[in-house]
């Protein structure tokens, strides 16, 4: 659903790029399995993401999208990357957007409900998968960020773990 902020702003530039603050949850329960859904616009299966509202701080953006498209309790654990995506995205109605993303790993809230649901209209479905398990399709950008994430949970692994950016391209 666009937030209304982006649908006053869409009335005066139209269909203009717009840069935007995105956020993408990998969200993993005790058993290492992450949390997708099933996009309603592509079909495809992907982590939960969301657009930042003003004000609002990306890792409080990311807890909530994941709790209103899932109805899981999540809470922060790492800030993993911040990347700008250099593609614009003409969405249907014709409406072009760039975003930077805040990719956040999030573990299961102590206490909060774990049982994922369809929470809105943006989703077909939702699960819990291993992560060497994975449905099809999966959106690219799921399959980009989750080589995001499988290098900083490597890295956290070996002791080296911290957040990732990109600079001039090269992640460092």
């Amino acid at each position: 659903m666009t937030p209304q902020f982006i649908l006053d702003l869409r009335k005066k530039i139209g269909h203009d790029p717009l840069w935007l603050i995105g956020v993408t949850g990998c969200l993993l329960d005790g058993d290492g399995r992450v949390l997708l859904g099933r996009r309603s616009d592509t079909g495809e299966w992907a982590m939960v993401y969301g657009i930042n509202e003003p004000g609002e701080q990306p890792a409080d953006t990311v807890v909530r999208e994941i709790k209103e498209e899932t109805g899981v309790d999540a809470v922060v654990t790492d800030l993993v990357a911040v990347t700008s995506d250099t593609r614009v995205i003409t969405y249907a109605n014709g409406d072009n957007a760039q975003y930077m993303d805040h990719s956040f790993l999030c573990a299961l809230k102590p206490g909060g409900n774990a049982e994922p649901f369809v929470g809105d209209d943006e989703s077909l479905a939702v699960g819990w998968f291993g992560l060497d398990d994975l449905p099809e399709p999966l959106a690219r950008s799921t399959v980009e960020r989750l080589a995001l994430f499988r290098t900083y949970m490597a890295n956290k692994a070996k002791g080296d773990a911290h957040a990732l950016f990109v600079f001039d391209g090269e992640r460092r």
